[in-house]
């Protein structure tokens, strides 16, 4: 193995232990979502949508944690013919810290998840551009955990000959019916990788469509 081959490996395996003991995963707090973009995204992102009309905003609304689900908190793609581990990865990407934010209106609750991460080159070389693949969804935790919203995105990363380049991404319009008040507090937000996206064979769940 190449000295810069080590390099790539060890430093995909040290994010990864980080990402797995919680150490970058940033819980949302009671700041303002346009606060939260600029303190841990590092300034206002390109994508970032229209701010909402402060007349609808209402800060005392019970916003559900956002949390990355199980097994989806890192993607690696692999060179054709080989497995995404070793010397077969060609990047891996990861999922570093998020925020959120709800507003209601009527019946419904509109959410805006941000979702920041970075893509590590593997050896086997990245791409000069590639894919990532986010799915949120809205789940009602608990027994029999049920998922309320779910909604997929995609954005492009130019990975140029960089080894290590950040992602953001603002998950916009996620709507859904305000929750009992029995079940509200079993509300939260996932958020992962979702490969299938990137091969099409994304099949979205019945969620509440926004009219």
């Amino acid at each position: 193995m190449t000295e810069t081959s080590f390099t790539k490996l060890a430093r995909i395996a040290a994010l990864s232990a980080l990402v797995a003991s919680g150490a970058f995963v940033t819980p949302a707090s009671a700041q303002s979502f346009t606060d939260k973009l600029k303190g841990f995204f590092g300034g206002k992102p390109d994508n970032q949508p229209p701010p909402i009309d402060p007349s609808e905003a209402q800060p005392d609304l019970d916003c559900p944690q956002v949390a990355i689900r199980a097994g989806a908190s890192t993607y690696a793609v692999a060179a054709p013919g080989q497995q995404a581990v070793g010397n077969g990865v060609r990047f891996q990407a990861t999922i570093t810290k998020m925020a959120r934010e709800c507003t209601k209106q009527g019946g419904e609750i509109t959410a805006r998840i941000g979702i920041q991460g970075r893509v590590i080159a593997g050896p086997a070389g990245a791409p000069p551009s590639l894919e990532v693949p986010l799915r949120v969804a809205v789940v009602q935790g608990g027994v029999g955990e049920k998922v309320i919203a779910t909604k997929a995105f995609k954005t492009t990363v130019a990975m140029g000959e960089d080894e290590s380049v950040p992602f953001t991404l603002v998950a916009d319009d996620i709507v859904y019916p305000v929750p009992a008040p029995n079940v509200a507090d079993n509300y939260i937000f996932y958020v992962g990788f979702d490969p299938q996206l990137v091969s099409g064979a994304d099949k979205a769940k019945p969620g509440k469509k926004k009219k």
